[in-house]
């Protein structure tokens, strides 16, 4: 009887156990280093690449895709795709960057925003790929050097990012440390350009118009403070949600702001075209403070640093389905 009783609990314990190793298995995160970039495998299936190597001015993610395989940020510039804008063409997926620091502008590239910026432009080099690491969270680890127009180093950073994912969701954590040089201080400018950013894909933005040219959308933007749409640009908050229907589902991607990070709660710089960004350093425009363009510098004396942290939560369903306050005070507390 005893042995009988014991068998009954280990097939009823083996389907169990599958189930939890095939879970487990579907969360795994793989990295690949290759020449340019680190593939980011999610349970075998691509989630994104870090690419570092193809000769843009600063390393990006692209693409992001959702659990279903759905791509949420737009191809361009880094392919075509019929019926996308194809403005600001520094728009990579998603990516660290701000448009003054120390004088140079590490956001735009060319002439800029409306076609005409006289500020030098820079560009972040990855130096080291110091480690990759595959498990239950991926995690990725440089050292990159922002470099003046004439290859004088402005500053260095380090990043360290991670991707992990559960059953419906994906999300990656990115960390970056800038770190002035030892004989000279480190100003980061106030300007709205910048700075934790990503360019979502054409049917995640709202209804605008680009150009002579109107495009419909379905996006819509909430911020923790219960702002909403247009209302949402330039306000600050803990955290900001961007969400559309696409196919007869809803995706969403959230932004969370670190509760240690710098003016935190930051500004949002959230546009109906898709730019979606955090930006602790844009106050003077963000607050319409003409008569204080330095409102918002930052200046990080020299030998010093500054960390700022980030995650991005991609998910199904609107704000309150995917219950975003919960998932921000989940990242609050350390998960």
């Amino acid at each position: 009887m005893k042995s009988f009783r014991l068998a009954l609990v280990f097939w009823f314990i083996l389907p169990l156990l599958a189930v939890l190793k095939a879970a487990e298995a579907s969360t795994e995160v793989k990295l690949t280093s290759l020449t340019d970039r680190v593939r980011v495998e999610i349970g075998g299936q691509l989630f994104t690449e870090y690419i570092f190597g193809d000769g843009a001015s600063r390393p990006y993610c692209y693409p992001i895709l959702a659990v279903d395989g759905t791509p949420m940020t737009r191809d361009f510039p880094m392919k075509k795709t019929p019926g996308e804008d194809t403005d600001h063409s520094w728009h990579r997926s998603l990516w660290f960057a701000h448009s003054s620091i120390n004088g140079v502008d590490f956001w735009n590239e060319g002439k800029g925003d409306l076609g005409h910026s006289p500020v030098a432009k820079g560009r972040t080099e990855q130096a080291a790929l110091i480690e990759t690491k595959s498990g239950a969270v991926g995690e990725i680890r440089t050292h990159d050097r922002l470099l003046a127009p004439d290859g004088k180093l402005v500053c260095s950073d380090e990043r360290t990012i991670q991707f992990r994912a559960t059953a419906d969701a994906r999300l990656i954590d990115f960390e970056i440390t800038l770190h002035a040089q030892p004989d000279a201080r480190l100003v980061l400018g106030d300007n709205k350009d910048g700075t934790m950013a990503m360019r979502l894909a054409q049917w995640m933005t709202m209804p605008h118009k680009t150009g002579a040219t109107n495009y419909p959308g379905t996006g819509h933007i909430v911020s923790s403070t219960g702002k909403r749409d247009a209302a949402v640009w330039g306000q600050r908050a803990e955290w900001c949600d961007y969400y559309a229907e696409h196919n007869g589902k809803t995706y969403g991607v959230a932004i969370f702001d670190h509760p240690d990070n710098l003016r935190h709660p930051t500004w949002w710089q959230a546009r109906d075209y898709g730019l979606f960004a955090a930006n602790p350093f844009g106050q003077h425009d963000f607050e319409n403070l003409k008569d204080q363009p330095h409102a918002g510098d930052y200046t990080i004396p020299a030998g010093g640093k500054l960390t700022l942290r980030y995650r991005f939560y991609f998910h199904y369903g609107d704000e309150p389905a995917a219950d975003i306050a919960r998932h921000y005070a989940e990242y609050v507390g350390g998960r």
